[in-house]
């Protein structure tokens, strides 16, 4: 994977969950009736991020991060088409739990990936670059999102973040 190809996939990652981390909050609304619940779910996904990262960690120098991220991307697309249909806390919490430990295969892999590709005399400066374009093309997302669901149901924001992590699962999918 080429540096260019990683900093393409990567924004496109960035883009999809800026698309629905701030807003999934109005649709898990819908389904749970309590703060704590909402605690739950999001302490669910932290702990299993945290769990798993030892196990990730490993994985990515095996396995290689072009193959975790290309895991990342279309297991991802696939688990955003459920969100929409969720009607119970439990399923709720189950999507969490996948979201934690995907979402460490997502931060672990992209750090590992990163320090693989830039070079060591250059490393702030290149990351800095690096999350300044993933960040404004976030930005954008969050914004643009903003306005989208003004037009479509809040539902269907996950299909479009889907799409966007099929996009990028296509794009490590080239060979360079």
């Amino acid at each position: 994977m080429t540096y260019r190809q990683f900093l393409l996939t990567q924004g496109f990652i960035i883009m999809a969950s800026s698309m629905i981390f701030p807003f999934y909050i109005l649709l898990l609304r819908n389904v749970g009736n309590s703060y704590s619940q909402f605690g739950w779910a999001y302490g669910l996904f932290a702990l299993t991020a945290a769990l798993s990262y030892p196990l990730i960690g490993k994985l990515s120098d095996k396995l290689g991060d072009r193959v975790l991220l290309e895991v990342y991307c279309w297991s991802m697309a696939i688990l955003l088409l459920f969100f929409p249909l969720v009607t119970e806390i439990w399923q709720v919490y189950v999507l969490q739990v996948i979201m934690g430990l995907l979402g460490a295969v997502q931060r672990n892999t992209e750090k590992t990936a990163l320090s693989r590709k830039v070079d060591k005399r250059d490393a702030g400066k290149e990351i800095g670059k690096y999350h300044m374009w993933t960040s404004i093309g976030a930005a954008l997302a969050i914004i643009a999102t903003g306005y989208i669901v003004d037009f479509i149901t809040i539902g269907s924001i996950f299909y479009l973040a889907s799409l966007l992590y099929v996009i990028s699962g296509f794009f490590l999918r080239r060979k360079h």
